[in-house]
């Protein structure tokens, strides 16, 4: 089905797919720039107690703070989730607008921290959930895109994508 799908659904899908990645990295950018305007590096301000805290970082690594440095490497990592996006967006072609605002939610993020990462050599992240020192890593708006976008995306596969040979049976 996905190499016949009317033209009209295409373009849905890929306003689906568009709009949603704008939004995301519009949302993310400006909360970032919000944060680094308002918080300095390592600051801290309670949102919910010490349970949420808005707490300005700069992340040289992965998402949530994982693997610092390797830049480069980070950039090659870029690269490739474009490539499967691509690769994504073609395969699902026909499928309904809906997988393709998963689609945008990694985009969006994806492109959120290339951002960052090209125009100051760092990410910002500001999100800190935890109590005490048992915090989760921090993160931006970005991360939770990515994140959610990657498990909606896992879960659409593993329970309502039918492999082609039972489609066709």
């Amino acid at each position: 089905m996905s190499s016949r799908a009317h033209p009209g659904q295409l373009r849905a899908e890929l306003l689906a797919l568009g709009l949603t990645a704008a939004t995301v990295l519009l949302l993310d950018q400006v909360t970032k720039a919000m944060v680094a305007a308002s918080i300095e590096v390592g600051g801290r301000i309670e949102v919910i107690g010490d349970l949420v805290v808005l707490w300005h970082v700069r992340n040289t690594g992965a998402a949530f703070s994982l693997f610092q440095g390797g830049q480069a490497f980070f950039l090659v990592v870029t690269v490739l989730a474009f490539g499967m996006l691509i690769y994504f967006q073609r395969v699902f072609r026909g499928r309904g607008p809906l997988l393709h605002v998963v689609l945008g939610l990694v985009l969006g993020g994806t492109l959120g921290n290339l951002v960052d990462r090209v125009r100051l050599g760092y990410v910002t992240d500001f999100i800190s959930v935890g109590i005490g020192d048992l915090r989760w890593p921090t993160w931006n708006v970005a991360d939770g895109s990515l994140v959610v976008g990657i498990l909606a995306l896992v879960g659409y596969l593993t329970f309502f994508d039918r492999p082609r040979s039972e489609v066709t049976a």
